[in-house]
């Protein structure tokens, strides 16, 4: 079946670049520490990847309805893969400045802005032709394959960095983007048709207010994730044990996503999608606040396992709601939309966290990060439901009506 294989091309090649990416992430700064001797560079190229995408809704809304193919995926994938390369080049040249990483990084982010909903989209739209709910199950894959790069991908890289390696990996990551390219190239067009105008991000939102209610818990829990990663590297720092606290959370995080996506597909078919969202948020906050009131590595683990399994849960309860509302061009769009809130969200929270954390403590910030988040996702679970008896008290009485009118 050729919607079964271009799937496969999708998620193989989605999976092989995002393993490449962990290696980068630990290769890269070592690279431009050594050649620069600035550490302020060393987050050059990442800070300049994220404008792009943050300002995606007003520069992409045209753009990303053009990625509607496997072949248009492989050349944003080219240009990806030259920025990548640009890196690399320069080191070995001995050229690489702080301006070069700049380029680098907003060539870089406008790519990640069209590939990243584009990939996705094209999975959900080969997904559609494979068989009904296919969608939602290859969408759940593909962030199954990315949690298994985030739990491998750096002692991959770590490993490889120890035997000197460090700039090859650079390389790998520019070679693995390129091929994930070429391996969407058999992926058939989704064209829009003609004379209709790309939507925007606000309008494909209009008439689903619960994919809006599944990006504001998402979006909180992006904001708070900084308690989780910076709070716990603070907390081993202090204690003298450097890496232990966040490596028992991150291990755990991992091992628990997996074990979400094997068990997703079959809890989205059982529980609504906006409880199931609003819910696994709040979930992930008590174990945020857990991690602070008991701040032990063995409890971290278990702990960021339960967080691992209930955030799959609910990203898994959101790709149902975008997926069974929206084909084509208005997916496409809320796709990129979801993109825009992970991105912000994660980005304003990491900005806050260094001084909120040197304020109030690791461990006080991990609790009210976490209280905070189940504190949102409740009220939004309370907000959708009142609207959706508004709604249908409404539907009543304009039934009602219309049955004295007759």
């Amino acid at each position: 079946m050729r919607a079964r294989s271009e799937a496969l091309a999708l998620l193989a090649g989605g999976g092989a670049a995002d393993l490449a990416l962990r290696f980068t992430q630990v290769a890269l700064p070592l690279v431009v520490l050594h050649e620069t001797g600035s550490v302020a560079a060393t987050g050059l190229v990442g800070g300049a990847s994220g404008v792009p995408v943050l300002l995606s809704p007003w520069w992409a809304r045209k753009a990303r309805q053009w990625v509607d193919s496997g072949p248009r995926l492989a050349v944003v994938a080219a240009i990806q893969a030259v920025a990548l390369a640009s890196v690399p080049t320069a080191a070995m040249l001995g050229l690489l400045t702080p301006g070069l990483l700049v380029v680098s990084g907003l060539l870089l982010g406008c790519g990640e802005a069209l590939s990243n909903p584009g990939r996705s989209a094209l999975l959900a739209d080969t997904g559609d032709r494979w068989g009904e709910g296919k969608a939602v199950v290859l969408l759940t894959w593909q962030d199954g394959l990315r949690r298994i790069g985030m739990m491998v991908g750096p002692v991959i890289g770590a490993f490889a960095v120890s035997t000197g390696l460090t700039n090859g990996l650079l390389w790998v990551e520019a070679v693995g983007v390129l091929a994930a390219g070429l391996l969407a190239c058999t992926v058939k067009a989704e064209r829009a048709p003609e004379g209709i105008e790309a939507p925007s991000i606000r309008a494909s939102l209009k008439t689903r207010p619960d994919v809006l209610y599944g990006w504001i818990v998402r979006g909180t829990g992006c904001v708070t994730w900084f308690a989780f990663t910076l709070g716990l590297s603070v907390i081993g720092a202090q204690r003298g044990e450097p890496g232990v606290y966040l490596a028992a959370g991150m291990t755990g995080y991992g091992v628990g996503s997996v074990i979400g996506t094997t068990i997703s597909l079959a809890v989205v078919r059982r529980v609504p999608p906006v409880p199931l969202a609003t819910g696994a948020w709040a979930f992930m906050g008590l174990c945020w606040a857990g991690m602070g009131l008991w701040t032990h590595p063995p409890v971290i683990a278990v702990t960021g396992a339960l967080a691992g399994i209930s955030v799959v849960l609910g990203i898994a309860a959101i790709s149902v709601l975008i997926t069974r509302t929206s084909v084509g061009a208005e997916r496409r769009a809320l796709l990129s939309g979801q993109s825009v809130v992970v991105n912000a969200g994660s980005s304003a929270g990491l900005l806050a966290g260094g001084p909120i954390i040197a304020a109030a403590g690791a461990e006080h910030t991990l609790i009210g990060a976490g209280l905070l988040t189940t504190l949102v996702a409740l009220i939004i679970l309370v907000k959708a439901r009142r609207s959706r008896c508004d709604t249908a008290e409404h539907v009543r009485d304009r039934h009602h009506h219309s049955g004295r009118a007759a």
